[in-house]
């Protein structure tokens, strides 16, 4: 491996890195950031581009998995709904990317996810609200696993997102939708590598997975030490700047 190689490996190592350190601590942002860079900066395919990211988050969702599993971060039944439903919704939208392209819903679900955000900061500022069941778990698990595929991201701002709203313990939400993660991503690689093929999968993708691995447990430990209101916010404001350069970035492309 060449001095040159891995050189130009730091950059995708560092960018893995604090992905999934934002993504660890508030379940969300790994998919985001890490195409936004690939789409945005480096001008790749958005199906490669989803493609290559999904085939990371297969390493650095089962780190951040058994790292929640190991914080107790983890909702039984609340997993089980959603990793099924995701996995059926993350195959559809591979499926459809690969076949169809899908950047013109981007800025549409970009602002909707702007407004999450919003309402996210607000109920951090408002916090606490009174403890809820999650409702509606398997619809939302697979429209955010379809979105995820479909767009490149978003599983993390769509479930995590909306579950928090509803109220549910935000450390719950972080560890379970993160763990459920890692079903849909092997279940959107394959597809993914059954329509566009296993070529040019290098380079980039190693940088993002060592980074991310690397990050995945102190992500984990972050989500279950960082105070609930200062969380939401953070969620809120993290979610909001992200979906608003996408917007931009999108309508620009």
């Amino acid at each position: 491996m060449s001095a040159e190689f891995l050189a130009d490996l730091v950059p995708f190592i560092i960018v893995g890195f604090a992905a999934q350190l934002v993504d660890g601590a508030l379940g969300m942002a790994f998919g985001v950031i890490c195409n936004s860079l690939l789409v945005g900066v480096l001008g790749m395919p958005p199906a490669l581009a989803s493609a290559k990211v999904h085939l990371v988050e297969c390493f650095t969702t089962g780190a951040s998995g058994i790292s929640h599993l190991a914080h107790r971060n983890i909702a039984k039944s609340l997993f089980l709904r959603l990793a099924g439903a995701g996995v059926l919704g993350g195959v559809a939208g591979a499926y459809l990317l690969s076949n169809i392209d899908a950047a013109v819903v981007k800025p549409i679900v970009l602002a909707y996810l702007t407004g999450i955000g919003i309402w996210l900061i607000v109920r951090g500022i408002f916090y606490p609200p009174a403890p809820k069941e999650a409702r509606h778990v398997a619809p939302l698990g697979a429209v955010g696993g379809f979105l995820d595929a479909a767009g490149g991201g978003g599983w993390g701002p769509v479930v995590t997102s909306n579950l928090l709203v509803q109220g549910v313990e935000p450390r719950r939400v972080i560890g379970t939708v993160s763990a459920a993660e890692f079903f849909l991503t092997v279940a959107v690689s394959i597809t993914f590598i059954s329509q566009i093929g296993l070529a040019d999968l290098a380079g980039a993708t190693l940088g993002l997975i060592v980074g991310g691995v690397m990050a995945a447990p102190i992500g984990a430990y972050a989500a279950k030490r960082i105070p609930v209101k200062p969380l939401l916010i953070f969620v809120g404001v993290v979610l909001t700047i992200t979906s608003v350069v996408g917007i931009v970035t999108a309508l620009r492309g």
